[in-house]
């Protein structure tokens, strides 16, 4: 199966495994939840689809690679301590806590959270004194003395013996005790991923064009060949970041990633043509409106690999602007909340002056001031929100990770509030306070509206403009159904609407079920 049908298929387990039953006992026991086993060609998402499923069930990851242990990290270190059987004292080897389980016990301390799940990565391929310990932890959860603590999943991966030469057989009854879920690389899969995740649209438009050169892994008289999933998203971030800082991207860079080199060349040369496409096009004036003269007969005359690198540029740039949209629209959510909380602080004490006699005090660790009838100051309450959210952060990150988009909303969310503590500096009054909270988040919805205003326009000017470019609707129908893949694009689109989109998915569907039609027709022979 696909890279996406195993994270499901590992969520579902999950979730079932979470499940207790009236009693706070968990539905399946401990000892009878299988260990999952992801074989799969390396590089192709499986340590990336383990942070997706513990960030989407709120629980937190350790993570391991078994190559880098020795028996002694796994098993723990041996001591010697002293017995008494039947009256005679004996000195017996004992061991010290696994390294592997002492950190999941350090992840539910740091983390508050006491289900979790231990992800171990190549376990079929670890050392000769190591593999009677695994045997033994993957049917027993237990490394020494020492078991996995209840409300941890144990989820395992491995390669298959033909990209490693050092992956040990296991016997059937080891088999028999593992969930295995059998993985293969597939473009199509991680190409839904990779649309979300905002890998280069360079790389999208060539893949797209030429899929067998997503994923190779060959052995020659050469040497070894390949090219694989991480290695595509890793280069997907050097090359906006080369972007960003005016860096030339070439054929040495992209080798370090795409490890075959006439793939290497073919992509590096596809490159220097789809930045030569950006430029000319200027997709941000085709997204507002203002294409420079000639640009829709350009795209009417050009060839197949220059119509598909500018539609290619035109999702990118629309799905960017909608991504921003829905991050901002939650942060809005949290700030909306987080002035109302505060808000109501302010209202729930006593008298409009929040003045101190004493306003050094108010400088104590979250503004606490003495007496009685001591008051904290609006800016203090404000930065302990903020702190309070930095915490938050803190743990979900320690935990399982964060998303580039969560990571970006908490960011947000914490300048906001820091930036209402500025403001909020210097003022007693209560009143006057809560003015400020409403004035600015007046002022912030008020730009967010806009925003949503200009991305709805920007919708609309890149279906004007493949409308008039692309005359043969074919480009349309890949534009709807990108727009439809994409979370964030869809995201939006529920919410504040594009006529457009809706009278072109009608054409969509009618295609759709068209080809259903010719195919059910040819499959009958008709």
């Amino acid at each position: 199966m696909n890279i996406k049908d195993a994270k499901e298929q590992i969520k579902n387990a999950m979730t079932v495994y979470f499940t207790r039953d009236e009693f706070g006992n968990y539905a399946i026991p401990i000892e009878r939840q299988r260990p999952v086993f992801l074989m799969g060609p390396p590089g192709i998402g499986k340590t990336a689809i383990m942070e997706q499923i513990a960030q989407e069930l709120g629980v937190a990851l350790v993570s391991y690679s078994m190559t880098h242990h020795t028996r002694q990290s796994a098993l723990g270190l041996p001591f010697i301590t002293r017995k008494n059987y039947g009256g005679t004292e004996y000195e017996v080897s004992e061991y010290t806590m696994s390294e592997i389980i002492a950190s999941v016990y350090d992840m539910i301390e740091q983390s508050g959270k006491k289900e979790g799940i231990l992800f171990l990565d190549e376990i079929n391929c670890v050392s000769e004194t190591l593999a009677p310990v695994m045997l033994q932890f993957l049917q027993y959860k237990i490394f020494g003395r020492h078991r996995v603590p209840d409300g941890w999943i144990v989820v395992t991966a491995g390669n298959p013996p033909e990209y490693n030469k050092s992956v040990r057989e296991y016997d059937i009854a080891t088999w028999d005790r593992l969930k295995r879920i059998d993985v293969e690389p597939d473009y199509k899969a991680w190409q839904e991923y990779a649309l979300n995740k905002r890998v280069h649209q360079s790389i999208l438009s060539y893949l797209e064009i030429k899929k067998s050169n997503f994923y190779k892994v060959e052995t020659t008289v050469e040497g070894k060949f390949f090219v694989t999933a991480r290695g595509w998203e890793d280069l997907s971030e050097m090359i906006t970041y080369y972007e960003k800082n005016d860096i030339k991207v070439d054929l040495s860079l992209i080798a370090q990633y795409i490890q075959e080199p006439h793939i290497a060349e073919d992509f590096a040369a596809y490159y220097e043509l789809f930045a030569k496409y950006r430029s000319d096009y200027q997709i941000p004036d085709i997204l507002k409106g203002n294409a420079a003269p000639g640009i829709v007969e350009r795209a009417k005359e050009a060839k197949f690999d220059e119509r598909h690198s500018l539609l290619g540029l035109i999702i990118y740039g629309v799905t960017g602007d909608v991504r921003d949209i829905i991050i901002t629209e939650n942060v809005m959510k949290a700030l909306k909340n987080h002035i109302g909380d505060i808000k109501e602080e302010l209202t729930e004490r006593a008298g409009a002056d929040m003045r101190s006699a004493d306003p050094s005090l108010s400088a104590n660790m979250g503004g606490a001031l003495a007496g009685e009838n001591a008051a904290i100051l609006p800016a203090d309450i404000a930065e302990r929100f903020a702190d309070s959210i930095i915490n938050e952060k803190s743990k979900i990150e320690k935990a399982a990770g964060l998303s580039e988009e969560k990571r970006r909303e908490y960011d947000l969310t914490i300048a906001a509030l820091k930036e209402l503590q500025s403001m909020l500096a210097g003022i007693t009054d209560k009143k006057e306070a809560i003015g400020i909270l409403k004035t600015y988040y007046a002022s912030r919805l008020g730009s967010f509206k806009e925003q949503v205003a200009e991305t709805k326009d920007e919708l609309k000017n890149a279906f004007e403009f493949c409308d008039a470019a692309f005359t043969d609707g074919q480009e349309i129908l890949i534009f709807v159904t990108e727009l439809t893949k994409n979370k964030f694009s869809a995201q939006f689109i529920s919410r504040y609407g594009c006529d457009e989109y809706f009278a072109h998915n009608k054409e969509l569907l009618f295609y759709e079920r068209q080809q259903e039609i010719i195919s059910e027709l040819s499959d009958l022979g008709i």
